[in-house]
């Protein structure tokens, strides 16, 4: 199987502009590829983690990725998707994040055989009158207001500055062609119209063709994006979501994304996959545990996945000492909300209440029934012992 038609067998393909043409760049390895990362945080989360994998097995194949980090569209703020508008970041957060992304990605392609770049090093320096008579006339406003990208954002109201996005990143896959010679650019299937405008761009500057292709976006069988918790987002940060915290998230997904997330963020191959596919449904958190344990492994390393494994294998077991642990600084008995809310179980003290009212919390194996429990600074100093729900485990210790 060429390596087109496993993405597609994958389920990875969402839309193309031309099958025949991307099929032929990707197989033969002539496909000099882009997709862009805007550092509107200082990691990665599980919502890059497809693109990502993606662009390791086209570079595996032996094609180029170009990867465009946008220092320059970081300023402007992607509206594909959202309600409202994103928060402005300034010149320094957006340099910083820039350089994280740069490190995460590194762990998963070979840059030595890529091309880094940062569309600051482009957009930042334009004339607006020149660009405007340079590129404005190829865009039609009546167009853009259809497209996509912008759907969510017309009900509560499109900034102008949010509406310039499309035209930065239209202008980015036209520099990229005219410079580096890139012939295809990889998105998110959100970024449907943005990269649409781009291969419009180049067609009407230069008179030549190139492609996009989306792959599908990383949902739950509900229709939900996947990667986010109680916590917030799942960061590929292991100082922002711990190995094991991650570990756990893809153990716990529901039983219905198992298969898919195979296919989709692994590199099992699709022969072992279809042979999971027929285990029987008492082995499914068999899968998930061998689902978990590949995906640590890729974003962390192997040693970390290990850990997660057997510490995940000791809570289940109730062994206190292998669980993860969390400092809290404490210098009084403290009441059991601010606990949890200080050991990031609970983001408010109404839901570690509700939390304790559902029979959902224990400590040292003990159901917790009294929202207004005092616990000790000495009972905090030798550690306690927390289950939340079914699947979280926590050692909490007072600093």
């Amino acid at each position: 199987m060429n390596i087109y038609e496993e993405l597609k067998a994958r389920g990875l393909i969402a839309q193309v502009t031309n099958e025949k043409e991307i099929s032929d760049l990707v197989n033969n390895g002539k496909a000099k590829f882009y997709i862009g990362f805007d550092p509107t945080a200082d990691s990665l989360h599980v919502g890059h983690f497809m693109t990502l994998a993606l662009m390791k097995r086209l570079q595996d194949a032996g094609n180029t990725p170009i990867v465009l980090l946008g220092g320059g569209t970081a300023h402007i703020g992607d509206p594909s998707g959202r309600s409202d508008m994103r928060k402005m970041l300034t010149k320094q957060e957006i340099d910083n994040n820039v350089n994280a992304f740069k490190e995460q990605i590194g762990h998963f392609i070979d840059l030595k055989k890529a091309i880094i770049l940062d569309n600051s090093e482009w957009l930042l320096k334009l004339n607006y009158v020149d660009l405007l008579r340079d590129v404005g006339p190829h865009f039609m406003v009546n167009n853009m207001l259809r497209a996509e990208c912008y759907k969510l954002r017309m009900e509560k109201g499109l900034s102008f500055l949010e509406f310039n996005y499309m035209i930065m990143q239209a202008y980015d896959f036209y520099h990229l062609f005219t410079n580096y010679g890139c012939n295809l650019e990889f998105g998110g299937d959100d970024q449907w119209s943005n990269m649409l405008a781009g291969t419009e761009l180049i067609r009407k500057k230069t008179g030549k063709d190139a492609n996009a292709l989306t792959i599908n976006l990383l949902l739950t069988s509900d229709g939900k994006k996947m990667g986010k918790t109680e916590k917030g987002a799942v960061w590929l940060d292991a100082k922002k979501t711990s190995p094991y915290d991650f570990y756990q998230y893809w153990r716990n997904i529901d039983d219905k994304d198992v298969i898919k997330c195979f296919k989709l963020l692994t590199y099992v191959s699709l022969g072992k996959i279809k042979e999971y596919e027929s285990y029987p449904g008492e082995k499914i958190n068999e899968l998930k545990e061998i689902l978990a344990y590949e995906l640590t492994k890729v974003v962390h390393n192997e040693e970390e996945a290990k850990k997660a494994r057997e510490m995940a294998k000791s809570a289940f077991s109730g062994n206190a000492d292998n669980i993860p642990s969390k400092e809290i600084s404490v210098t009084n008995d403290t009441p059991v909300l601010e606990v949890l809310m200080l050991a990031g179980l609970t983001p408010s003290k109404s839901e570690g209440r509700r939390l304790v009212e559902q029979g959902g919390l224990f400590i040292n194996d003990n159901k917790v029934t009294n929202p207004n429990l005092i616990i000790s600074l000495s009972d905090l100093k030798n550690g306690i012992k927390v289950k939340k729900g079914k699947k979280t485990f926590l050692k909490i210790i007072s600093k």
